[in-house]
This record gives C-alpha cells, structure tokens and sequence, in this order.
C-alpha cells in the first residue's frame, strides 16, 4: 500500500530537487562564474593529491557508469544482447564492489589530507563540509546494498523495481508504489543521491561539467630542443642589432 508520505517522497521531492538542479546550475553559471571551479588546493599539498584524486575521480566514474546501466538501460534490451540475469549480477556484483572501494578509498585520503594540511583545512568551507558527508554517506551505503544485498543476502533485482521508478521520473509516469516496496538500504542510498543533486549546483560538484575534455583532442604542444645554454637554434642578438 502506497502511503502519501510515499507519494511526496518518490513522485513530488525528485521533481523538486530537479528544478533546484537545473535552476541553481544555470544562476550559478549566471551569477558566480569565478566560483565555478574546484578550488584546487594542489599548491598547498601534492603528494596525498596524486593518490586520492585518480582513486576517487576514476572509481566514482566507474560508479555512475553502473548506475546508468542499471537504472537506465531496461533489463528487456540487455536480455536481447544474451545477458542474463546470473551474468548481469555477477559482474554488478565485482565491478560495483571494486569502483565503490575504490572511490571510497580515494575520497577518504582526499579528506585526510583536507585534515592533516592546516592550509587545506583552512580553505574548506561550509558546503565542503555537507558535500563530503553526502558523497561518504552515499558511498558507503551504495557499497552496503552491493555487498549486503547483492551478496551476502542474495541478489535483489533492482531493475524491476528501482530502475522502472528512475525512469518513470523523465517520462513524467512517476510511479512511487516501486520505491516504496523497495529495501530500506535502498531508498536510504536513493535519498542520499537526491541530496547530492540538490546540494549540487551550491557545491564545487559543479565543476564535474566543465571537464577539460577538450584536453584529448587538441593539437600536440610543440617543444624545440635547447641547444647549450640556449633556447631554439637562433644566435643571441646583440642589444644594437638592427632587427
């Protein structure tokens, strides 16, 4: 039975937190263009950085790649490629393990460093502090319903259930009864997620869309080779030269 607790909670708050998404993105992109950005702290400590960054960034990648595949693509379409249903739990079950591990691992050395370095720690601000108890929470609670409920206590298929409400939330078909027979641990993580896209547009998560992408496709930096103690090939000018 589907309560109207139920309904506020899974067919009214997603579209809430999806204005305060979009409207806060675009008024911070608007109004704070100069905020729009990390903050990096990387003058201030580098060698915690070059660990926790590639862990974090990489595993948390990994991470929502499986949340797409499972929350988007519809069981029926991996069905029709051969993928069954043992298949498909099996490899949610190790991949989503290892990119939890590790992007738990990396963020908890990101925050260490955010503790042992007083400047770092000096720079982090108040929606640092919410962001980085969403993102710990989140984690850990995505690893518990991998680990717990996919493992230790047998597969729950959440793409019957999970998946059909995530998707309903686009096609404007909400459908709160799925949510609301769901496990626990689930729609605790499911929560947390909506924090975090609420918490998103006033946080330096904004600075996930400008991705320097760009990076991969332009040209090759050319560099000349130093001949002595110059630079380029060229003799030194004497300062009356005409040029």
């Amino acid at each position: 039975m589907t309560t109207p607790f139920d309904v506020v909670l899974w067919a009214v708050l997603p579209y809430v937190v999806l204005a305060v998404f979009i409207g806060g993105t675009v008024w911070r992109y608007r109004y704070d263009k100069f905020g729009w950005t990390t903050r990096s702290s990387q003058l201030h400590e580098s060698r915690l950085l070059r660990i926790g960054s590639p862990l974090f960034h990489y595993g948390l990648l990994f991470v929502v790649g499986g949340h797409v595949l499972g929350l988007v693509v519809p069981k029926w379409l991996t069905e029709m490629f051969g993928v069954t249903e043992s298949n498909y739990h099996e490899v949610s079950l190790g991949m989503g393990t290892f990119a939890g591990c590790a992007a738990l691992a990396g963020l908890l050395v990101l925050l260490w460093r955010r503790l042992r370095t007083h400047a770092v720690r000096g720079a982090t601000s108040r929606s640092d502090l919410f962001t980085y108890t969403a993102l710990t929470a989140t984690i850990c609670l995505g690893l518990w319903t991998t680990i717990v409920d996919n493992g230790v206590r047998g597969p729950y298929d959440y793409r019957d259930t999970i998946g059909p409400w995530f998707r309903g939330i686009f096609l404007l078909q909400p459908h709160p009864e799925l949510m609301a027979h769901a496990p626990l641990d689930y729609r605790m993580h499911a929560l947390l997620g909506v924090a975090l896209f609420a918490l998103w547009p006033f946080s330096r998560l904004v600075h996930a869309f400008s991705a320097p992408l760009h990076y991969l496709f332009r040209p090759y930096v050319v560099y000349r080779s130093r001949s002595g103690d110059r630079v380029g090939t060229r003799q030194s000018p004497r300062g009356w030269q005409r040029l």
